[in-house]
């Protein structure tokens, strides 16, 4: 019989897989926007579209008719838009932006301060009341960032000023992604099925503004690889990995385990792109991964309280 300890590590494992294939995506996005200089209008079409469709072929497999019950109401639909086109859409645009007047590496990092960002918008919206550890959190990720960002020297950043005005529109986005689907996700709609479709109505909207067919770049071995990379290894089969995961490991533990793409695209990219990091950028990139567990951690364990007192 599996231990409890057992089953916790592979789901650790099966998060580790997921967070690690976005990790790659992310390093192939910069091939993608950079080397082979594809439009952003027109990668974000093929991605979006063909994502979306096959999300929802396996979620037809899985759900059969119910895939259209998300239809039947009202604030459903409308909740399913809004996360489409301003966390979804929002999201994969502006971080294609970063990436293309950036490197992966730090607009990786800067996106991964989202749960941040979705904590400061529920401080000023919903006026919570901010724990002791969200400012802890925003001191160290502010002081990470600035490191990272300059490499110690405060004169100029390590990246031009366009990608970090997308980048930190990376991270705002991504808070809308993680925020405006929470209703949809309260009715029980399976997150695959909420996914498949916002890929695929943000995808239709990406195709009125540039249709798949038109100013199609040269198609080459590796347009076709790095393409398919990004709807296959950046969407679809690490979203299926990481739901596995849940089965077996908390969704507390498995959202510690998202450090994983940060710390594997600034591998990657030093690796393959030679980026050159010195010991403060790193330090820098280390911080705002420490503080996002400690914001993750305490809001987690916040969460557990108010579902036990509920209960």
């Amino acid at each position: 019989m599996k231990t409890k300890e057992t089953m916790v590590t592979k789901g650790i494992m099966w998060a580790f897989a997921s967070s690690a294939m976005f990790g790659i995506s992310t390093t192939v996005l910069q091939f993608v926007s950079q080397g082979e200089a594809i439009p952003a209008p027109w990668f974000l079409s093929v991605r979006t579209l063909f994502a979306g469709l096959i999300l929802l072929v396996i979620s037809a497999f899985i759900y059969g008719k119910h895939i259209f019950d998300i239809f039947k109401s009202v604030m459903g639909v409308i909740s399913l838009v809004a996360y489409a086109i301003f966390g979804l859409g929002a999201n994969l645009l502006t971080f294609y932006l970063s990436v293309q007047n950036g490197n992966s590496a730090m607009s990786a990092i800067l996106q991964y301060l989202a749960p941040l960002f979705v904590v400061i918008g529920m401080i000023i919206f919903q006026h919570k009341r901010p724990l002791w550890t969200d400012l802890l959190v925003f001191i160290i990720a502010m002081v990470g960032v600035t490191f990272a960002l300059t490499k110690g020297d405060f004169s100029e950043l390590s990246i031009p000023m366009v990608s970090l005005f997308w980048g930190i529109g990376s991270g705002l986005t991504q808070a809308l992604y993680i925020v405006l689907p929470r209703p949809l996700v309260k009715r029980h709609y399976p997150p695959m099925l909420i996914l498949g479709w916002g890929a695929l109505i943000a995808g239709v909207l990406f195709n009125i503004n540039r249709p798949v067919w038109v100013g199609v770049p040269k198609i080459n071995m590796a347009l076709i690889l790095s393409v398919g990379c990004m709807i296959l290894i950046g969407t679809v089969i690490p979203f299926i990995i990481v739901l596995h995961s849940t089965k077996f490991a908390s969704s507390e533990v498995i959202s510690l385990v998202d450090a994983t793409e940060p710390i594997v695209t600034f591998i990657l990219s030093i690796i393959f792109f030679s980026l050159q990091v010195n010991a403060i950028e790193l330090i820098g990139a280390g911080m705002v991964i420490v503080a996002i567990a400690i914001l993750q951690l305490s809001h987690g364990h916040l969460e557990k309280k108010a579902e036990k007192l509920n209960n």
